[in-house]
């Protein structure tokens, strides 16, 4: 059989891509803010899904997914982003979507600044919506304190979600985003942080023992609580007998006397 001219040899569109993909652009964060945000994220979640290796999450990291992309170094970098069912138990310089079974971030937050702000609105968006397809989109501007949340709809376009008491739920993670104040590496600030879908705060690995003392002492209340209850469930018991009893014994009186 003739060979085809080379113009019709199909070709791997990722043949092209060089061995050694990029993994930072020399460039610093925004503020120490946007750095100690990320990090309160990815640990919040970590600690959340402590013992579980059936997802990635990461942050400022390069996503690498196609061949045009990485020629034209137009690299994106969430600010932090979880990826569902694939093997976590490694780390990883980048996230290359052909080296990952296709698979590409399922939630992406991005970290406002006066310099990101349009790109995360606009370009950003478009991407994560239309060629990622990140079924959880959240944007937080520190300036206006302001977080916003959108989710992939089935028509595969981005829906704003409305928040209750202030706080946004997320249906990939099954959790709320949503402020807090409070100290984290030793900055006062004010974060976005999980919170359970009961509402209470997903701790960090710092305040895992507190946690823990409050649920060894609620568990201890209980305890105290179902204790009481027994002995009042076994005091009325005692009154019943001895009142059955007396009852009993006036009964036999009464006959007894009877002529």
């Amino acid at each position: 059989m003739t060979a085809l001219p080379p113009k019709y040899v199909a070709r791997d569109p990722l043949a092209s891509i060089p061995t050694e993909l990029p993994y930072e652009d020399g460039e610093n964060m925004e503020s120490s803010w946007h750095r100690d945000q990320m990090t309160l994220l990815i640990e919040s979640l970590r600690v959340r899904w402590r013992g579980r290796t059936d997802y990635y999450c990461g942050g400022n990291m390069f996503i690498h997914f196609s061949a045009e992309q990485v020629r034209n170094r137009d690299f994106r970098g969430p600010d932090f982003f979880v990826v569902l069912d694939v093997d976590g138990s490694y780390e990883r310089d980048y996230w290359a979507v052909w080296e990952e079974k296709g698979r590409y971030p399922d939630v992406i937050v991005e970290l406002l600044s006066p310099t990101t702000a349009d790109a995360d609105w606009k370009v950003k968006k478009q991407i994560y919506e239309q060629t990622f397809m990140t079924k959880d989109y959240l944007l937080y501007d520190r300036e206006t304190e302001e977080l916003t949340a959108f989710r992939l709809s089935e028509k595969f376009r981005y829906r704003k979600l409305i928040a209750e008491n202030g706080r946004l739920w997320c249906e990939s993670l099954g959790c709320w985003f949503g402020p807090w104040e409070g100290p984290y590496l030793g900055s006062a600030n004010r974060w976005i942080r999980m919170f359970e879908p009961d509402g209470s705060l997903v701790p960090i690995y710092s305040e895992l023992a507190e946690v823990e003392k409050r649920r060894v002492e609620a568990a201890d209340q209980r305890a105290e609580a179902e204790r009481q209850r027994a002995e009042a469930e076994r005091q009325r018991a005692e009154a019943a007998e001895t009142e059955v009893a007396r009852l009993k014994a006036e009964l036999a009186r009464l006959n007894n006397s009877t002529p």
